[in-house]
């Protein structure tokens, strides 16, 4: 059993953190238009999210095919960085620390977001999925995802090249660090399952080349910001959007090796957060601390009650709250001294202007 506390200070590679109590990455789909451009809003919003033990940035893909959903952010034009920088400053003068999550949906996302053209992925296979997109009249709803064309192998490695450029950009942006997606079923989680990556040649087939994806990724952005400034997201019990893997716990146990061996910060697990989500086994809690090194955080529909459980048990080593973060900006306040939480308004979520995103007060 752990010592610690939801609200003990923690430690790990350049992160020194006050509490455990971390935002989690959550779409808002705000970004200026055209050009999907951070803005002075974004700034706000963040800022007064800034007594999190650290803020992982909403989903921000690294380059325009990466993109999957109307008005998310980039991290790839001179404005993108320019906008962020607004938000960090921001943040750092509230007091806070944030990471920029590196984004490439793959086979999530359309052909109005790519030139006409399909979405890419590791195999031509759809993933059972939609994605939210704006029409032209400024309505927003979802449409089913196409399927997808295979990535050639050069290909792939430019888009190892992007990911170093956009951790290359976010320390430009003045991020503390930055968290590799590899989560819900997006490009690198893709290339991890056997379900939705069937090919033949070094990244597809066995384990090891399923990883081999990831591998490159993670190298490239930690020859662009150091390993100590690095988290990689995870969703091994997470198969919604044709991601069943029979070996998909096995892969993850030899990726945390893998990513324990490079010396990078933290790994982040995005856990089932429906009502009746099937528990993560003690079991798997429990190798996955024996393989790596670093941090371990999770998130997943967690209450304070269940947060604490998890550290003090040594599961994890900080949570991160998503939906509560949205209606009540100085959440660990309210978690530390027992106030009620607000309910978000679910109309929202995405899209829109600053009512549901940053009119939400604190407790006072």
């Amino acid at each position: 059993m752990s010592s610690s506390t939801l609200f003990s200070p923690l430690t790990f590679g350049d992160f020194k953190i006050p509490h455990r109590v971390v935002m989690a990455p959550m779409t808002r789909s705000r970004s200026a238009q055209p050009g999907n451009v951070p803005t002075e809003s974004m700034a706000t919003y963040y800022a007064q999210r800034a007594g999190a033990a650290f803020i992982v940035s909403e989903a921000t893909q690294i380059t325009p095919q990466g993109q999957g959903y109307s008005f998310t952010p980039g991290i790839y034009s001179a404005e993108q960085v320019a906008g962020w920088r607004g938000v960090t400053d921001a943040v750092h003068a509230a007091g806070g620390r944030m990471v920029l999550q590196l984004w490439h949906v793959g086979r999530m996302s359309h052909p109005v977001f790519q030139q006409g053209q399909a979405p890419v992925a590791p195999s031509a296979l759809a993933p059972n999925a939609q994605v939210w997109i704006v029409d032209e009249h400024g309505q927003g709803g979802m449409v089913d995802c196409p399927v997808p064309r295979a990535l050639t192998v050069s290909e792939i490695r430019a888009i190892v090249n992007d990911y170093y450029t956009a951790a290359a950009n976010a320390l430009a942006a003045g991020f503390d660090g930055v968290e590799i997606h590899a989560a819900n079923g997006y490009l690198i989680d893709s290339f991890l399952r056997s379900g939705s990556n069937l090919r033949t040649d070094a990244y597809g087939g066995s384990i090891e080349k399923r990883l081999r994806f990831l591998d490159e990724v993670t190298d490239a952005v930690v020859d662009a910001v150091g390993a100590a400034r690095v988290g990689v997201r995870l969703s091994p019990h997470i198969t919604q959007r044709g991601m069943h893997c029979p070996d998909m716990i096995v892969t993850t146990l030899k990726a945390a090796r893998r990513l324990s061996d490079k010396g990078i910060a933290y790994l982040h697990f995005a856990e089932a957060d429906w009502d009746d989500a099937p528990p993560v086994p003690e079991s798997f809690r429990r190798d996955v601390r024996r393989a790596f090194g670093g941090a371990i955080g999770v998130a997943g529909g967690y209450t304070e009650a269940r947060a604490q459980a998890v550290i003090r048990a040594g599961w994890a080593d900080w949570v991160a709250f998503g939906r509560p973060f949205i209606a009540n900006p100085d959440l660990p306040a309210r978690l530390r001294n027992h106030l009620p939480l607000t309910v978000p308004d679910t109309h929202t979520l995405f899209g829109g202007d600053e009512r549901g995103y940053t009119d939400y007060p604190n407790a006072g």
